[in-house]
């Protein structure tokens, strides 16, 4: 039988030889993250020197070595985190906005249940129980906290610093049942009432709107975009004279932190690149907001600050609730009107086709967040039963 193997990551036994000059040399093997043993050595004035010489260089000897050599099973939480954001940039998969968006929810909703173990006491119960207490407080939090705590502690297993992922036992997250909001068209036309309102400057004092807030509801009730895609229009992606007139949607606003809001060139997925058939009320909106436009280059966006510059989605939300408010209409979200649009062209056209309209890649997807249930039961049924159930006098 041959010699064992050393296991990986040690050395053998240390052998000395006094080389030509006089000074001491210690050699050892070394099994490397590859399972190759090398000869490592390290030369000193005595023995005792080249043995502390060797060990030094073995201790500092990482080649091939797939994590951190100071990143293990005790080490605390934090060290992986830092680890999973630097692989994260690494990789270059995501995009500015979801990377900053996995830092924020690490930050904010895990590290602090987390912040003081280390990895090897992070199991299936406490992950198991962070979540179900984070989810009575939201939903949507304990979601997007699962999310990142799997990626971070599934790097860890694949690195080999746990065994397993504690994540993938977890019980699943149970959202209460509910049904997707939207406007009636008499509830449409009365936010439409109140911004109409408040652009003429009958409201409040101050300096006069410039009436991009009623042109921007429009389009997203003419198109079901998002706001980041509505504010990313530019003159090039508009064609108002054709039959139908129609709206290219190719780009979103970011707003990214420490950095300044900007258009991105390419919308929230694949799918929700797409051209639409606008009705005659949005061309119209649309035809008045160009006369008003000064810049006449074909990158110019529809809708902008007096400088040119995007303007944030953030903000027109806040403007939006603000104008509403003052009429005593509450709850209203931009993204209201894209649920509104996916109601409508579902109760007239199918499901299929709100889900194109709306880009996306999974009806499923209309239907559990974006269609509101007609609780009215088609009323051929009181026909039917008139005709076979009628009481016989």
């Amino acid at each position: 039988m041959g010699r064992p193997r050393l296991p990986i990551g040690t050395y053998g036994q240390i052998g000395f030889r006094t080389e030509a000059c006089g000074r001491i040399s210690a050699h050892t093997r070394y099994r490397d993250w590859d399972g190759r043993a090398r000869l490592v050595q390290a030369t000193g004035p005595s023995k005792a020197a080249a043995e502390r010489a060797l060990k030094k260089k073995l201790a500092e000897r990482s080649l091939f070595q797939p994590t951190p050599g100071s990143l293990g099973p005790d080490s605390p939480f934090p060290e992986l985190v830092d680890y999973w954001l630097e692989d994260l940039d690494l990789e270059g998969r995501l995009s500015p906005t979801t990377r900053q968006l996995y830092e924020r929810n690490m930050r904010t909703l895990v590290m602090p249940a987390f912040r003081h173990l280390t990895l090897r006491e992070i199991g299936v119960a406490r992950c198991d129980h962070f979540l179900k207490q984070l989810a009575k407080r939201s939903y949507n939090r304990a979601k997007q906290a699962r999310v990142v705590l799997r990626l971070a502690l599934g790097l860890a297993v694949r690195h080999e610093i746990l065994p397993r992922n504690p994540m993938d036992h977890v019980a699943r997250l149970h959202r209460a049942p509910h049904t997707p909001n939207a406007l009636t068209p008499t509830e449409v036309n009365a936010v439409r009432a109140a911004i109409a309102y408040w652009e003429v400057g009958r409201s409040v004092p101050g300096p006069k709107p410039d009436g991009q807030l009623g042109a921007i509801v429009e389009v997203m009730l003419g198109t079901s975009a998002r706001i980041g895609e509505v504010l990313a229009l530019r003159r090039r992606d508009l064609d108002v004279t054709g039959a139908p007139p129609t709206i290219r949607i190719n780009g979103t606003i970011v707003s990214r932190a420490g950095k300044p809001t900007a258009r991105q060139d390419h919308p929230k997925t694949a799918k929700s690149l797409r051209t639409v058939a606008i009705p005659s009320f949005t061309a119209e909106a649309v035809r008045k907001r160009l006369t008003r436009l000064h810049d006449p280059s074909p990158d110019a966006l529809l809708f902008c600050s007096r400088g040119g510059t995007p303007l944030t989605t953030n903000n027109v939300r806040r403007q939006l609730r603000n104008v509403l408010q003052l009429a005593g209409i509450q709850d209203v979200t931009p993204h209201m009107f894209r649920r509104t649009v996916a109601t409508v062209v579902n109760e007239r056209a199918g499901v299929d086709l709100a889900a194109e309209l709306l880009g996306h890649t999974d009806p499923k997807i209309t239907i559990q967040h974006y269609i509101r249930r007609n609780e009215m039961v088609n009323p051929a049924t009181a026909e039917l039963l008139d005709r076979f159930l009628a009481r016989d006098d």
